[in-house]
């Protein structure tokens, strides 16, 4: 072999090593992205399954603090509000935002039955809100999981060189599940006599 087809030979080698190492790289980029997209789609599934058990528990807890609460029909409509704007809400961030307004609905209705002693003693009331207690904290659970997943997520297409890729293959940015300000603060109870 003369020394030229050598040097051919080894720059061919060098370009195919380079291009299967740059095919292993992006397939791999690619295929991990694909994986976090679909975990977090997952996550979010699954915190959409305990959101519509609080949804469809929400008129029947209603109605029985309507029972007892008759003149506190603001606090209804704002919590009826709320679940019809979770109904109909079409994406991620406008589902979360929905779902933020509804719980601070709830829990002004919560606040309405301390109230009222004889609701707080109604075996009805009492079932409904345990299993609103147990709603809520699923949410809280998947909450965490979504949001943990998304943070894997983001933190992957926003690495370097990755996020060159993410841009290219059209991955953006997913959204977290966050409380908002609102939930944040200290409710205020009054035993006040009415």
């Amino acid at each position: 072999m003369t020394r030229g087809i050598k040097i051919l030979l080894i720059v061919g080698a060098v370009i195919v090593i380079f291009l299967f190492s740059m095919y292993s790289f992006f397939k791999g980029t690619y295929n991990n992205f694909v994986t976090l997209d679909e975990s977090v789609k997952a996550s979010w599934a699954q915190v959409e399954n305990q959101l519509q058990r609080r949804y469809d528990l929400i008129p029947n807890l209603v109605e029985t603090v309507k029972g007892y609460a008759k003149h506190e029909k603001s606090v209804f409509i704002d919590v009826t509000n709320a679940r019809s704007k979770v109904g109909g809400a079409g994406n991620i961030p406008d589902k979360i935002a929905a779902n933020n307004a509804l719980s601070g609905a709830l829990s002004r209705l919560l606040l309405v039955v301390e109230r009222y002693p004889d609701l707080k003693a109604n075996q009805n009331f009492i079932r409904l809100q345990d299993e609103l207690a147990g709603t809520e904290n699923r949410v809280a659970v998947e909450r965490r999981r979504y949001n943990e997943t998304v943070k894997a997520y983001n933190v992957t297409i926003r690495r370097f060189p990755a996020n060159l890729l993410a841009g290219i293959y059209g991955f953006t940015k997913a959204a977290f599940f966050e409380v908002p300000e609102a939930a944040k603060a200290v409710p205020k109870v009054s035993f006040g006599e009415q």
